[in-house]
């Protein structure tokens, strides 16, 4: 009895046994770590052994090309953007007022051009019809000899303009001062200017001399007189616009004073001169 006993105990324990192979790899990864202490080589955790996964990252040459191309367009793209909005920074800080004003400049300088090139085209319909063109061609040639010599300062001018004074008492107004209000009064369309005395032509220079300025080697004291034949109302609002001619010359603590006038008269004269080198290109 106690024979068959034994055996019945013996042959349910041996499925049993047979059916938990997983205790073997659990026995395995046990031992893995005492192994592992046992050779004297620092088992890793998870998180560590995804650290050792990522970094050093492994970058091929194809990847290195593209991110080098990537990062050059971006920072292509960046200055463009910076550059675009240096430029509109100055409008964008403008008043209201102020870009009213120089949008209505902007359309005045326009209408000139569109007025100069309707009297040119006048002039070409009056010799394409005259009877006797020869001397329409001739009255035309004086005519054309006149504003050239407005414009060389060989003839006197006179038309609508402003009056500019700068009272320099301290001293402080220098050349480039003075240059920067006749390129201003050009821009504006300024035809004829006259400065105490000496007519301003396309050759003029202006230098520091001493307590003065001289202009074309002449010298000249304050306070200094701006005659300025033009439409006075762009010639004035040019003056005054923010950080313009008038602005930075009363920081240097000088008295200005614009007036207009329906009739300024520009009667200082320059010689002709022959150029030495320049000859006419037409045949």
């Amino acid at each position: 009895m106690s024979n068959e006993n034994e055996n019945e105990d013996e042959t349910p324990e041996n499925p049993l046994r047979r059916e938990l192979p997983e205790e073997v790899p659990a026995a395995v990864e046990e031992s893995e770590p005492q192994q592992a202490e046992e050779e004297g080589v620092p088992s890793l955790s998870g998180r560590q052994r995804l650290v050792k996964g990522l970094w050093p990252p492994r970058v091929s040459r194809a990847q290195l090309i593209v991110a080098v191309l990537l990062f050059g367009l971006g920072f292509g793209l960046a200055v463009q953007v910076a550059s675009n909005s240096d430029g509109d920074s100055a409008l964008r800080g403008a008043r209201q007022e102020d870009l009213v004003r120089i949008l209505d400049e902007l359309d005045s300088r326009t209408q000139r051009l569109e007025d100069e090139k309707q009297g040119l085209e006048d002039q070409r319909t009056e010799l394409e019809n005259s009877s006797d063109q020869a001397e329409e061609a001739r009255k035309q040639t004086v005519e054309k000899e006149k504003q050239l010599g407005i414009l060389a300062g060989t003839v006197a001018a006179q038309g609508p303009g402003i009056n500019l004074t700068i009272d320099d008492a301290k001293g402080t107004v220098k050349a480039d001062m003075l240059l920067d209000a006749i390129q201003e009064l050009r821009a504006a369309g300024a035809e004829a200017i006259q400065v105490n005395g000496v007519r301003v032509v396309a050759s003029t220079y202006l230098s520091d001399s001493g307590s003065g300025v001289k202009v074309d080697g002449n010298k000249i004291t304050q306070p200094y007189r701006f005659k300025v034949i033009g439409k006075p109302q762009d010639l004035e609002p040019a003056l005054n616009i923010p950080g313009g001619v008038v602005q930075t010359l009363e920081k240097e603590q000088a008295t200005v004073t614009v007036d207009r006038s329906t009739k300024i008269v520009v009667d200082a004269l320059r010689p002709a001169e022959r150029p030495d080198y320049a000859r006419s290109s037409s045949r």
